[in-house]
């Protein structure tokens, strides 16, 4: 059975002569032990020492996330300028409830949108197109707030938007 497992495996046989003739491994033996040796010495030399990068993260505080959620809201509020200033507009006419006004801002404000892409050709283009009329928008609210004493325009925005318009 033992002579089986030899003839199966004549790789093994074949390389188990070579390493008990003591002529031939020791020379084979030492010259592969300088050679690993050798090595990482060239190595170490072609290679910069590289000191070891300190990172401090400071942890952040519950006002570092407040100031986020406003520049959030406030990003979306600029988004839907349009519409909104649409809503405030029609507001004027009918009475709207703080859902209907933010539903209604949405829908006019991707309305529009949706105009910019079908007539400019890019979605890039499109989308500096209407974040272009956002700007303009706001400066027209803000020229209307400066311009009429009596109309409070933004404090009746926020009022219609947050439901407290009567």
């Amino acid at each position: 059975m033992s002579e089986e497992i030899k003839n199966e495996n004549p790789a093994e046989t074949e390389t188990a002569t070579p390493a008990t003739e003591p002529s031939t491994a020791a020379p084979a033996a030492a010259a592969s032990a300088a050679e690993p040796a050798a090595e990482p010495a060239a190595a170490t030399a072609a290679e910069p020492t590289t000191q070891p990068q300190i990172i401090v993260q400071k942890e952040r505080g519950f006002s570092h996330y407040v100031g986020f959620a406003l520049l959030c809201v406030l990003c979306i509020c600029f988004f839907f300028m349009p519409g909104i200033a649409l809503t405030f507009g029609v507001s004027r006419l009918v009475s709207l409830n703080g859902a209907a006004a933010w539903i209604f801002s949405a829908i006019l404000s991707l309305i529009i949108w949706l105009i910019f892409k079908l007539k400019v050709k890019g979605f890039k283009k499109s989308f500096y197109f209407y974040i272009g009329l956002c700007v303009v928008v706001f400066a027209l609210l803000i020229a209307i707030e400066v311009l009429t004493e009596k109309l409070n325009v933004f404090a009746s925005i926020f009022a219609l938007l947050t439901g407290a318009a009567a």
